[in-house]
């Protein structure tokens, strides 16, 4: 993995303090002179961790606003914060750390500080049922694998998946195993840690009960690079649902996939991530909904942080590439929430709210822009009838995009047409209920969408709130014959309403 860029703000070089770790890349700043002269000078990147032991002066600040990211920036403990610094603190999520605390910090914590985040979930395809098991087994597209039967009196493995995973040297990873089972059957976690390059010698194994699984499960690398074998074992009477295995990059205490990236989970174990960014603290509070994505993480975190004001990325990772934000009434409220506490931390209204996606992300931003009644919703390739793209999947789209059908049967419990029907209907009840008077829709779609073709122009027809504006923009090809089209176009809309609305210069 690349270095940890770390800048020190200070009146003694750190370096010739304490030990610096050798993944780390330590630079200290004692006085930023922009142009010739004396003192530090650096391209002005972001750093994956800013520490503070001095107040910057008044030359630096430009300086440190630039390099200096959101849930990174550390201030040793004293300073006393002037209305500047107060105000930087806050919008760059500062935290604050003692003396005594910078050494375990550089030495145990600044390795979770990388720049790039990354996640995944073990392919279906890639799971096993053990031999040995002799109960029932039924396959649920990619949302799940069903045992029943006995399991036998003794913990036996019942399920592995075939691809280990390679672990660097002291590197962390996160488990999270999404799974249901009956009252009878208990399980176990089973980790083997493999020399890597080999198939048999093991250096240890790790076992892991319900308990330990109510929570995530971080896997430590060792002195050398490895590999991992996991597997279930079970033991009891029942049925046993193996949902998914998700694995990431750990950050640690510090945030899911993002430094300060926040996690969810529902009593059914579904997760809801996001990220908040308070930018300039000034409206509009900018929500993007990633789209469809089998890598996990966030989605536009960069386009966002170029619009200059706050933001909130919203993500999920539940069957393959999303679910298009949709759950039981706990997983959904867990949406309205997190939206809700940072407008209710920033001072603001929906009022002062713009939410966004493209393609999946669509129906996340309409489907909860009917909770909020938002300034603006601006959205790409919009998908609203979940269920007609299901229906398209058998001749208009065959084997295109075959996730739609475990969308279908997994919010329904069903495949027929009466589930088709079942499944648009529960978009439109809610969007019908909603007053969109002062909201305005921006929608870029595709002519011949092979997904949902009729979902700009049923969107038209249910625009019935006295005052509501729509913006069209139509492209001709399928979902995804001119994403780039629908991207700039996207982007072009979304500025205009910043400037326009809220009087923002926005870079193009």
């Amino acid at each position: 993995m690349s270095k940890i860029n770390v800048l020190q703000l200070g009146t003694k070089d750190w370096s010739k303090r304490y030990q610096i770790p050798r993944e780390v890349k330590f630079s200290f700043l004692d006085f930023y002179l922009d142009g010739e002269g004396a003192g530090f000078q650096e391209e002005e990147k972001p750093y994956d961790i800013v520490f503070l032991e001095r107040l910057p002066e008044e030359e630096e600040r430009d300086y440190l606003e630039k390099v200096t990211k959101p849930y990174c920036l550390y201030l040793v403990e004293g300073l006393e914060l002037g209305s500047w610094e107060q105000s930087f603190c806050y919008r760059k999520k500062a935290q604050w750390i003692s003396e005594a605390q910078i050494q375990t910090f550089l030495s145990e914590e600044a390795k979770f500080y990388f720049s790039h985040s990354y996640g995944e979930k073990y392919e279906p395809y890639n799971m096993a049922v053990s031999r040995f098991f002799k109960g029932s087994v039924q396959w649920n597209g990619q949302m799940n694998v069903s045992l029943s039967g006995d399991f036998g009196n003794q913990f036996k493995q019942v399920v592995f998946w075939r691809n280990n995973i390679p672990i660097e040297e002291y590197q962390v990873i996160d488990y999270w195993l999404e799974y249901e089972k009956t009252p009878g059957v208990e399980i176990t976690f089973v980790v083997n840690y493999f020399i890597r390059g080999s198939v048999h010698d093991i250096l240890k194994t790790e076992t892991y009960t319900e308990k330990d699984l109510e929570d995530i499960i971080q896997i430590k690398g060792v002195d050398r690079p490895t590999t991992v074998f996991v597997s279930i074992q079970a033991k009891g009477e029942g049925e046993l649902k193996v949902i998914a295995l998700h694995d990431r990059y750990s950050r640690g205490a510090h945030g899911y996939f993002l430094p300060g990236g926040e996690r969810f989970v529902t009593s059914g174990r579904e997760e809801v991530f996001a990220y908040f960014d308070p930018g300039d603290c000034k409206p509009p509070l900018n929500i993007y909904f990633s789209g469809y994505k089998t890598r996990e993480g966030f989605e536009g975190h960069n386009v966002m942080k170029k619009m200059g004001s706050p933001y909130l990325l919203l993500a999920e990772a539940r069957l393959e590439g999303g679910d298009f934000y949709m759950g039981d009434e706990e997983y959904e409220e867990l949406y309205r929430q997190v939206i809700q506490k940072y407008l209710d931390e920033l001072g603001f209204t929906s009022k002062d709210l713009v939410m966004a996606g493209l393609s999946m992300g669509t129906y996340g931003a309409l489907y909860y822009g009917c909770d909020f009644e938002p300034h603006a919703v601006i959205v790409g390739k919009p998908l609203v009838n979940i269920g007609d793209i299901a229906a398209n999947e058998k001749l208009n789209r065959p084997g295109g995009f075959p996730t739609s059908l475990d969308v279908l049967m997994y919010q329904t419990g069903s495949i027929e047409p009466s589930a088709v029907l079942q499944l648009n209907q529960r978009f439109w009840e809610k969007f019908d209920q909603a007053d969109f008077g002062e909201t305005k829709f921006v929608v870029a779609y595709m002519y011949e969408d092979d997904y949902d073709r009729k979902a700009y122009e049923t969107l038209l027809s249910h625009m019935n709130s006295d005052g509501v504006q729509v913006y069209g923009k139509g492209l001709h090809g399928r979902h995804n014959d001119n994403t780039g089209g629908i991207v700039q176009w996207f982007l072009g809309q979304f500025r205009n309403i910043l400037r326009n609305d809220y009087g923002r210069e926005i870079k193009e």
